[in-house]
């Protein structure tokens, strides 16, 4: 009884351990336009996007060609794109795109 219940356990926690080591998105690139989620993809504007992320704690955001917004991270990096048409590569969680590169 006490082999069976060690093997169990041995196979449970590997199993645990396969779960926690893959990766939490999906790794991609995507391309569109960086603006402000509070604007989404109404108007892009970089001035407005600065302003609106500045002032109503908006964020900056990546919107597709199919009007999809996604949350750029890091800031500081979709910041420099403000209002430009963009690729980012990166991985995707929900609707959060943690970038590694956001080229123009």
């Amino acid at each position: 009884m006490r082999v069976r219940f060690l093997i169990a356990s041995a196979g449970l926690l590997v199993a645990t351990g396969l779960t926690l080591a893959s990766p939490a998105g999906k790794e991609g690139t995507w391309s569109g336009s960086v603006n402000d989620s509070a604007c989404g993809a109404k108007m892009i504007d970089a001035d407005c996007a600065k302003k609106c992320v500045d002032t109503k704690g908006a964020k900056y955001a990546l919107v597709t060609e199919d009007k999809k917004v996604y949350i750029l991270n890091p800031q500081d990096e979709a910041a420099k794109h403000a209002g430009h048409k963009v690729t980012v590569k990166g991985t995707m969680d929900g609707d959060t795109i943690t970038a590694a590169s956001i080229t123009m």
